[in-house]
């Protein structure tokens, strides 16, 4: 699903990290070696044709590079 994130991302959570994330040897293959978390927020999103809304988002981080595969895993009333 294609959508942009409007504005900030709030309310950002650590959900795992290191060895607890199921991912990390397909992160580390793909994006490199890194310390990976993988975080949770709040923010309003916009998918393609539809009206702004609030939804959760989840995605991978590491220092040096970035944020990665942002998902929508639900979205909140406004």
């Amino acid at each position: 699903m294609d959508f942009k994130i409007i504005g900030k991302i709030s309310g950002v959570e650590t959900i795992a990290r290191g060895k607890g994330i199921r991912e990390l040897k397909r992160l580390q293959k793909h994006f490199g070696p890194g310390r990976w978390l993988k975080r949770k927020g709040t923010a309003k999103v916009q998918i393609s044709g539809q009206a702004p809304c609030m939804a959760e988002i989840h995605w991978y981080e590491a220092h040096g590079v970035g944020k990665k595969e942002y998902k929508i895993k639900r979205f909140l009333a406004e």
